[in-house]
């Protein structure tokens, strides 16, 4: 007895067949058009504020192994190699190049951003990016960011690397923070390093050293600081101590400009008997600016 025929099914699988077959042939079609289109247009995306390359650089890179791009054949233009290219600038962060069906050649790129500018101890300087990696000065572009300086030994050869050693990652990590912070990276202008390896503050307003020691306990040391400018420096003048030492837990230790006598804290700036507003400190500071 023969199978009645499923026509539905018949009817589905045809038309499915059909879709496939024009599916594969306009890809073929937009393959073979693509071939040969080429490039009229080189698009740009280069955000932020910083300026350590160029819209003009970013050109020369592009079109620097083989020739102009617009004119091109996009079918001979290899992508990845110009994403790679861009890479290896060490100002570059992040690039993505892509071509469009309108034979636009598109280019995303991100520079790093800088956030401090070392000085070490043999006289090389350089940057620390967002992402705590060393990268060199532009000849052309100087980022206005936190200085350290002083008995730093981390070298520098030139191209993008981590960091190496314990006190160079604490000062990155000192210089996100008061990047990140509006207050003290206004107050913040300098971070100098002893020879006992010893982090020591630079501020804007006030003419005292600000002893902060390593990057352990980071934000205590910072709250502390807070309540001293809040409590302490009003009272007694903003220049009545020639050190701040940060280094001892849950207390301040201060040198009073005219002695070598020392005065514990700790009692008065306790963070857990004292609540003040960041509002206040910074108020302060205005008006002493």
């Amino acid at each position: 007895m023969l199978k009645r025929i499923n026509w539905r099914a018949v009817l589905i699988t045809t038309i499915w067949m059909v879709c496939l077959g024009g599916l594969i042939t306009l890809m073929s079609f937009i393959e073979i058009k693509k071939a040969e289109q080429t490039c009229h247009k080189v698009q740009v995306i280069l955000p932020g504020n910083q300026f350590f390359i160029e819209r003009a650089e970013i050109d020369d890179i592009l079109n620097s192994k083989n020739g102009m791009l617009v004119g091109r054949r996009l079918d001979g233009i290899n992508i990845q190699n110009l994403e790679n290219r861009l890479k290896a600038n060490p100002f570059i962060e992040y690039a993505k190049v892509y071509l469009d069906m309108d034979g636009v050649l598109h280019a995303d790129v991100r520079q790093r951003v800088p956030i401090l500018r070392i000085f070490n101890i043999i006289g090389q300087d350089f940057y620390i990016d967002q992402n705590g990696l060393k990268i060199p000065l532009s000849d052309h572009f100087t980022s206005k960011v936190l200085v350290a300086n002083g008995a730093i030994l981390e070298g520098f050869d030139g191209k993008v690397d981590t960091l190496k050693n314990t006190l160079s990652k604490d000062l990155f990590k000192m210089a996100k923070f008061i990047n990140a912070d509006s207050l003290w990276s206004e107050q913040v202008v300098q971070i100098f390093v002893a020879d006992n390896k010893d982090m020591e503050l630079v501020p804007r307003v006030g003419n005292q050293k600000i002893i902060f020691g390593n990057a352990d306990g980071m934000e205590d040391k910072f709250r502390n600081l807070l309540l001293f400018y809040k409590k302490a420096l009003p009272k007694v003048g903003w220049d009545a101590y020639s050190s701040i030492n940060l280094k001892f837990n849950a207390q301040i230790v201060c040198v009073k400009r005219d002695s070598l006598l020392k005065k514990q804290l700790a009692p008065t700036l306790s963070a857990d008997s004292v609540k003040i507003k960041l509002k206040g400190i910074q108020d302060s500071i205005q008006n002493i600016l």
